[in-house]
C-alpha cells in the first residue's frame, strides 16, 4: 500500500533498542526512516516523542509514524492528542491489520515490553502494506473515521 517513503519513528528509554532495531530494518526495505528520539538510553517522557512524531506526520503528506514505549499505551494516548494522528496501539497481526483497514490509522504504537522483534517486525511491515478499505468497498468505516476526527 505505502511507497517506499518517509517513516518517523520515535520512542522513550523502553523502546530504546527495539527502536534501533525498527529503524535498521525499515531502513534495509528501502524506506527513509526520521529518528524522532529519544536518542539516548536514559529515562525521558514519552508525550515529547509522540507529539514530535505525531507534528511530522501530520504535517509530511504520505508519511507515517511508529512509535514505542514500555506498553505502548501512553504513547499512542500521547500521539492521538495531535490534530490529524489516528494512531492505532497494535498487538499482532489482526490489530495492525484493522488500524489501517478500519481506521486508516497513520501511526502505528506497540509496547517494548509487551512484544519482541520478531512480532514488532510483522506490525510494521503490516501497517505498511494494508490500505484503508475506503467508501467504495465498506462506507461505514470512512464514516466512523469521519466522526473520529470531526
Amino acid at each position: 500500500d505505502m511507497e517506499k517513503g518517509i517513516i518517523f519513528i520515535g520512542c522513550d528509554h523502553a523502546a530504546f533498542d527495539l527502536k534501533d532495531s525498527m529503524k535498521t530494518y525499515l531502513t534495509e526495505k528501502g524506506y527513509k526512516v526520521e529518528d524522532m528520539g529519544t536518542h539516548k538510553n536514559e529515562r525521558c517522557d514519552y508525550p515529547v516523542f509522540a507529539k514530535a512524531v505525531g507534528e511530522k506526520v501530520v504535517a509530511t503528506p504520505g508519511s507515517r509514524g511508529v512509535l514505542i514505549c514500555g506498553s505502548g499505551i501512553g504513547i499512542s494516548i500521547a500521539a492521538n492528542k495531535v490534530k490529524g494522528v489516528r494512531c492505532g496501539l497494535c498487538h499482532d497481526y489482526y490489530t495492525a491489520k484493522m488500524c489501517r483497514e478500519h481506521n486508516d490509522c497513520n501511526i502505528v504504537a506497540f509496547g517494548a515490553r509487551v512484544i519482541g522483534c520478531d512480532i514488532a517486525t510483522q506490525i510494521v511491515d503490516t501497517f505498511l502494506n494494508t490500505g484503508f478499505l475506503s467508501e467504495e468497498k465498506v462506507e461505514p468505516h470512512s464514516k466512523r473515521v469521519g466522526m473520529i476526527m470531526d
